[in-house]
């Protein structure tokens, strides 16, 4: 990789960190952060993973001011990247806490492989954070369940099957945002995930690419946010 692409990349990170950081909350508070999306025409609130969904759909409020960003990115098949600036982006949230592995999973293999063919590289934005979890009542879920009112055939399935409900995060707290860069090159260091699994519905999920934020092969860029 020559040097002047890492001066480039390093820079465009640089300026989409500080519009990025100039409106983006430090703290997220779950049940703020979800009433959010809900009143503001965000279509996946009801998901549980929140912080990915939120720093999403802020990326793409904040990044779209000005046609600073192409908001959403290209598609690929049904899959869309988050965002476009030369290359496709995608908004990826890390939650930090005791016994966390750095590994973030990200878009579909074959889509991220067609985008790097077509503009050189696809970004990862990825925020890290603190979190806090629900306590042993699930007052968190329970609430969050209210909201969503009627329940899916996927949550009455597990429920029939006596399916452990994971315990939902409640809070989180920015600490870094990191960019990392994946090409041609490096594609084939990526990890993978899902690859052989199985869908609520029977069907087979499509691999996704999984990246390592501590793997130092490859082009990454770390920030940290104050406070």
């Amino acid at each position: 990789m020559c040097f002047s692409k890492k001066i480039n990349n390093s820079t465009i990170s640089r300026g989409i960190f500080e519009k990025l950081i100039s409106k983006l909350p430090i703290f997220w508070e779950g049940k703020e952060t979800i009433t959010y999306m809900k009143n503001n025409g965000s279509r996946n609130w009801r998901q549980m993973e929140w912080p990915g969904w939120y720093f999403e759909f802020v990326c793409g409020k904040i990044l779209a001011e000005d046609s600073f960003f192409e908001i959403p990115g290209k598609k690929y098949g049904m899959v869309s990247f988050d965002g476009f600036k030369g290359i496709n982006y995608d908004f990826k949230s890390h939650s930090e806490f005791e016994g966390s592995t750095s590994k973030v999973p990200t878009n579909g293999y074959l889509e991220v492989e067609q985008a790097i063919s077509d503009y050189g590289a696809v970004c990862f934005i990825v925020a890290c954070g603190d979190v806090e979890f629900d306590d042993d009542n699930q007052s968190f879920k329970n609430w969050h369940d209210q909201l969503k009112g009627k329940k899916s055939a996927y949550v009455l399935r597990g429920e029939d099957e006596g399916r452990v409900s994971r315990r939902r995060k409640t809070s989180f707290k920015l600490n870094k945002i990191i960019f990392v860069y994946v090409d041609k090159e490096t594609l084939p260091l990526v990890g993978s995930f899902q690859k052989g699994m199985i869908n609520s519905n029977g069907t087979p999920r499509n691999e996704k690419v999984m990246i390592d934020l501590n793997d130092t092969r490859f082009e990454k860029y770390e920030y940290e946010v104050k406070e």
